[in-house]
């Protein structure tokens, strides 16, 4: 391809991209399903741009090791260990579940053993890309669900070492073969030791030289290079590259870098990972969803249908709610971006023929664009479903009748739990409302005011007597829940006084401009909370700190306001 052409591919993607992806994100279809269309469109099968759909995919395949890398940076190895029940047991029986039932239901379709168990195990996978992209959009990486989605999602990384190994004994390998790949397996470790030890030995001292030095553009190349570094590696040994990056930056979740890391990084992440979604429609060949004998929207449904149930089963043995297991399981029903990777080396190796190879990398691909359409879909029925049953919308309405000037707290976390402590240690009446029915119950058994109900709907508010409230509080912990309750509360009862909780001074005008009286910050809290401190600890008597902090605090943070707008005109 000339220079020439080459730039007029480049555009012609970045102007799909552009358009795809705000008009999807307005659909309330999320940004990966408008990457993926924005593929389709200008793949073979739409304009042609261009032909170099493998190369493109295989370079965009960067995003998902930025991602992971990103990830690591959130995850300190305390709260890894935490969660090893849900990595080691729900990750790990989820894919061997998974895979002994999709090979034998490829094998039941006539394929050979061997060749139904790589099939198994790599439709088994999920999309680290796919789930984590659309976790991080709607801010519920953190949520139960959310932890739940990346224990699996991690397991089945940690897993591409022994599942790239199963090939060539699955091909029936010579014994010079096992020796090469009982060599490649101690490679394998030893590489990912060797990450872990520079990362943390090697790294962390450059990185504080780099600071110290105060140049930051050396200081952002040393941190791509960290990361790509690692993956290329891991890759080297036949491990997976997002996982090779994981580990470093697992190792720097805990250094004084890690938020300018993260700062570094993010906009690689966020253009690679755009462009992965966007080659994998471009690689979709719909001229084999036109052939009977492949049946290949029947094998479609079939895999969503067998990974859903397999899902929303583990996760209710494992503790999870209802309403949770139902949003795991349409989260990662689709088939990975490792299957690709592991059936193009059965491919290679013989194992598997082109009649088999194509088709899968066609179903992969359908299933990825598949979920936002399964989330969607998802989060409609646990909203559908989160009505107060009769016996809690009986209590709630009993609590309230009679009540007036009291206080609603939307949102039971631990924000809205230490609300209702402070006002129920004060006497000050209030009911809260909780869309997670395992959290309200908790609460409820532990003496607090709490019902079952979500804030956004008519029938849970006046089940509530918010008419007669004297203030609303929002302390739900997502950007989008805050902003849909915030709107629900102001367009019902239009003269109650709302308090939001906000993450910054940005989404706090946000709120304000959907009818939130006011709004609490809370990195800005923080920020004037450790100032108040620092004033103490420097001999200010209380008096003056309390004043200095007050006065930042006045007419709602104003000159906090100008000096953000200042910074960001310079």
């Amino acid at each position: 391809m000339h220079n020439d052409d080459l730039l007029l591919a480049a555009v012609i993607l970045l102007a799909a991209a552009v358009v795809a992806v705000p008009v999807s994100t307005w659909l309330g279809l999320g940004s990966v399903l408008g990457y993926l269309m924005a593929g389709i469109v200008v793949g073979p099968w739409g304009l042609g741009v261009t032909q170099h759909v493998e190369a493109i995919r295989h370079f965009s395949e960067l995003g998902v090791v930025f991602l992971l890398f990103i990830i690591g940076l959130e995850l300190r190895p305390s709260k890894l260990w935490a969660m090893r029940r849900e990595v080691f047991g729900l990750g790990l029986l989820q894919i061997i579940i998974s895979a002994a039932c999709i090979t034998v239901y490829a094998w039941w379709f006539g394929l050979r053993l061997n060749v139904a168990l790589v099939i198994g195990f790599g439709l088994a996978l999920s999309s680290t890309a796919v789930g984590l992209q659309i976790l991080t959009e709607k801010g519920e990486l953190s949520s139960r669900y959310g932890q739940a989605a990346f224990s699996i999602l991690l397991m089945q990384d940690i897993a591409v070492i022994p599942l790239l190994a199963l090939v060539p004994l699955l091909g029936w390998a010579s014994v010079s073969e096992e020796s090469a790949l009982l060599v490649q397996s101690v490679l394998g470790m030893g590489v990912l030791g060797g990450i872990l030890l520079a990362a943390r030995f090697l790294l962390r001292p450059a990185l504080r030289f780099l600071a110290q030095s105060h140049n930051t553009e050396i200081f952002a190349a040393v941190s791509v290079l960290a990361v790509l570094g690692a993956a290329w590696l891991a890759a080297q040994v036949n491990l997976s590259m997002a996982l090779g990056a994981f580990l470093v930056g697992l190792l720097l979740s805990d250094s004084e870098y890690r938020h300018q890391l993260e700062a570094e990084v993010e906009p690689f992440r966020g253009f690679l990972l755009g462009l992965f979604f966007m080659a994998i429609g471009m690689s979709i060949d719909f001229s084999l969803m036109f052939r009977g004998d492949m049946m290949i929207l029947g094998h479609l449904v079939a895999m969503l249908v067998i990974k859903s149930v397999i899902l929303f089963g583990l996760c209710l043995a494992f503790g999870l709610s209802r309403h949770d297991a139902v949003r795991v399981a349409l989260l990662l029903p689709q088939c990975g971006e490792f299957g690709f990777v592991l059936f193009g080396v059965a491919a290679v190796s013989g194992l598997m023929g082109q009649a088999v190879f194509q088709p899968l990398l066609l179903l992969i691909a359908i299933t990825m664009m598949a979920t936002p359409v399964l989330v969607m879909i998802a989060d409609r029925f646990v909203r559908r479903a989160t009505h107060p049953d009769p016996e809690d919308a009986a209590g709630a309405t009993r609590q309230a009748s009679g009540l007036k000037q009291h206080v609603i707290i939307a949102g039971f976390g631990r924000v809205g739990e230490t609300v209702a402590l402070i006002l129920q240690n004060s006497g000050v009446p209030y009911i809260a409302l909780e869309r997670d029915p395992h959290r309200s119950a908790v609460a409820k058994a532990q003496g607090y005011n709490v019902f079952l109900g979500d804030a956004t709907r008519t029938n849970v508010l006046k089940a509530v007597s918010t008419g007669q409230a004297r203030l609303a509080v929002v302390t739900l912990d997502t950007m989008t829940a805050v902003e849909k309750t915030v709107s629900a509360i102001r367009y019902l009862y239009p003269a109650l006084p709302i308090e939001a909780r906000t993450r910054d001074l940005a989404h706090s005008a946000v709120l304000q401009r959907l009818g939130a009286t006011g709004t609490i910050p809370e990195t800005l809290e923080a920020s004037l909370q450790l100032g108040r401190t620092a004033l103490l600890r420097s001999g200010i008597d209380e008096e003056s700190a309390d004043d200095a902090i007050e006065s930042l605090r006045r007419d709602d943070y104003l000159s906090l306001r100008r000096l953000g707008n200042e910074e960001s005109t310079t």
